[in-house]
């Protein structure tokens, strides 16, 4: 029959001939068998990552939404869509990699299905595959990297739990404090912690400590509070210009061990 067949080549019968031999050679019952079983791709690929990268990592979790139309399929619901700026209905997967930081490159680990039910909150649920999984994700870094979205006092406090250290980004209306730098002054009552709201467009220079600074951007860094997560934060202010020559900001932030807010 291949033979029959225009513009086919001597090698392309061979491959057709042996990919037909093989399909009826396999045992149908076997096979399903093992696609039933779960396969640990998150210890496979955490065991792959070493060989290929550079050996500084950190670890990034971004959900996904996936759209679908039924209402039948396990896990379905409204999710975040990036690309509708809004809750859509479909799937959603939570996405972990190991980003390699000197070669500006990412190693997939795991895609998790949100499953969420009705007594678990999206935070409990991302803050559960992420502790579930420390031992793996520790094994290449301690480090967190997440967006916006997760800088709520539930999620933080859970990963922290995890030994992990999450870096993430803050809103840019995000309500921080100056903490007071004076010494107490000896009177009665509470001595004063903070002292004002940080105008994230116009930064105190006495409180913020220059990082770094060049021709496209400036870099300041300080222990702030941050009302949402009850925390103190190291904030990284992040001054640049963007692609129409205008200046804007982005706040990146790591969340401060509670014991050190207690002695703050």
């Amino acid at each position: 029959m291949l033979s029959r067949i225009l513009n086919i080549n001597h090698w392309r019968k061979e491959f057709v001939t042996e990919t037909l031999i093989l399909f009826l050679c396999i045992k149908e019952q076997r096979y399903r068998q093992q696609f039933e079983k779960s396969f640990d791709f998150l210890t496979f690929n955490k065991e792959l990552t070493p060989f290929q990268g550079s050996g500084q990592y950190a670890i990034a979790f971004d959900p996904s939404y996936i759209n679908k139309a039924g209402k039948h399929t396990p896990g379905v619901g409204y999710f975040w869509s990036g690309c509708a700026n809004r809750a859509r209905w479909g799937l959603e997967i939570g996405g972990l990699a190991a980003i390699d930081i000197d070669n500006h490159t990412a190693f997939h680990l795991e895609a998790v299905q949100t499953m969420v039910d009705k007594e678990q909150s999206l935070s409990d649920w991302y803050a559960k595959v992420i502790s579930d999984r420390k031992e793996q994700l520790l094994g290449i870094s301690p480090s967190l990297v997440a967006e916006a979205w997760f800088a709520k006092c539930l999620f933080v406090d859970q990963v922290i739990q995890s030994d992990m250290h999450l870096i993430g980004r803050l809103r840019d209306d995000a309500n921080i404090r100056y903490l007071h730098q004076g010494k107490p002054t000896g009177k009665r009552g509470r001595s004063q912690k903070y002292n004002g709201k940080v105008d994230n467009t116009n930064i105190d220079k006495n409180h913020f400590k220059l990082m770094s600074k060049d021709e496209h951007s400036v870099i300041h860094s300080a222990i702030v509070y941050f009302i949402s997560l009850k925390r103190n934060i190291k904030v990284v202010h992040v001054l640049y210009d963007n692609k129409n020559g205008k200046q804007n900001h982005k706040l990146n932030f790591q969340p401060i061990l509670i014991w050190m807010h207690q002695i703050s």
